[in-house]
């Protein structure tokens, strides 16, 4: 079989049978061989004698969610293929042919693009069309170098087994970012069509929640994107920790109507210490998601074992831990415990102290970091999704 056209339900008896009938004239009138597959998540409307009156198959899905039901009729997809749209009539079900003709050219994924296809009045809120569409497709074109222009488009095809290879798994409204996520960090290759949206047929409100299902997209891309989430905020705070500090140890900086002087001095070894450690979360989180196979290998992170072996960062770690103490005990030689000027002591003090902490801190994650690198038995994730990011 060729293609299979999946359509998750929950409670959709208006206009099911109105998009399996559309799904089954396209099959006949394009002379693909296919199947309509009804992946019901528990509706309590009849939805289910519908799409067995109407010859479409039936699975059950008993995990809640629209991740959960569209990951059940993949899996049980027939179809070398599989489109899958919501089956609330808003989707063109009617012309699937880009669709298809890009799957037979060698996509791996087809996107589609509402916004290039058209729009109906009234078929998208406003502050999903101008505000929650539009960010969210940036955000996920920034963090993971894509080009896709409509990230959270239902209408969409892919190749069924390379697909379930990437291990989807996330069962809210995000499945539809995680595909296109995971796809993107496994250089797929993905194609766009323009399609179309129109309201849909239901009386019923949309299962969609925006500011609960946006917040939940928005969180999926930045858990999924440790660079931007923890490396980049790192090494801006660290960068202006040091430099400010380095200046700071040594004399105030005199901005006319105000000073920065020990106080500021601080401040910027709180955001060297916070942005270090924020880029150690970076290295951490990634050798993690790599290791249980929720993102690619990097072959930077390697690169970095390479450069800094356990051994290394460990004698790194006690060059600082010892520079430190020799800073703090100098402090302390120099007190006669005397009243003295803090803020002479406070430039020894600080930076001293500073540069202790990030000796341990580097001690610290470096050893976290050998344990993530034994050797694991855990063979779940499949050699696609470890496919190396150059």
């Amino acid at each position: 079989m060729e293609l299979t056209i999946v359509m998750p339900c929950l409670d959709e008896a208006e206009t099911l049978e109105t998009c399996i009938r559309k799904a089954q004239g396209y099959l006949l009138r394009a002379g693909v061989d296919g199947e309509v597959v009804i992946a019901d998540n528990g509706s309590s409307d009849g939805s289910q004698e519908i799409a067995i009156r109407c010859g479409a198959r039936l699975v059950e899905v008993a995990e809640k969610g629209y991740g959960a039901a569209l990951i059940g009729g993949i899996t049980e997809a027939r179809g070398t293929y599989v489109i899958m749209g919501d089956a609330d009539d808003s989707y063109d079900f009617e012309h699937l042919d880009p669709f298809v003709e890009h799957l037979r050219d060698g996509a791996d994924l087809v996107m589609g693009n509402r916004f290039a296809g058209g729009i109906a009045p009234d078929a998208m809120p406003p502050l999903h069309r101008y505000l929650g569409n539009p960010v969210l497709s940036f955000i996920g074109r920034l963090f993971f170098r894509s080009d896709i222009r409509d990230f959270h488009c239902g209408l969409r095809g892919f190749r069924r087994d390379t697909i379930l290879a990437l291990g989807l798994s996330t069962t809210g409204m995000e499945f539809a970012s995680e595909m296109v996520v995971k796809a993107s960090l496994c250089h797929l290759r993905i194609d766009q069509v323009p399609t179309t949206l129109r309201p849909d047929g239901r009386s019923r409100p949309p299962h969609l929640r925006s500011w609960r299902d946006g917040w939940r997209h928005l969180r999926f891309l930045m858990l999924y994107s440790p660079r931007w989430l923890f490396f980049y905020p790192g090494v801006v705070l660290m960068v202006l920790g040091v430099t400010l500090g380095a200046v700071l140890s040594i004399t105030p900086i005199d901005l006319g109507s105000f000073d920065l002087d020990v106080s500021s001095l601080v401040v910027s070894s709180g955001l060297a210490v916070i942005g270090y450690q924020s880029i150690w979360f970076a290295i951490l989180s990634k050798s993690f998601a790599s290791r249980e196979g929720l993102l690619p290998m990097d072959v930077r992170v390697d690169r970095f074992r390479q450069l800094f072996p356990l051994e290394k960062a460990l004698a790194v770690a006690a060059v600082a831990i010892l520079l430190g103490a020799v800073g703090l005990a100098a402090a302390v030689l120099k007190w006669d415990f005397s009243p003295q000027d803090a803020r002479s002591s406070l430039r020894l003090v600080v930076p001293s102290m500073t540069v202790l902490i990030l000796g341990v801190q580097t001690a610290l994650c470096s050893l976290l970091l050998g344990v993530l690198s034994l050797p694991s038995s855990r063979s779940s994730a499949s050699a696609l999704v470890r496919r190396p990011v150059p």
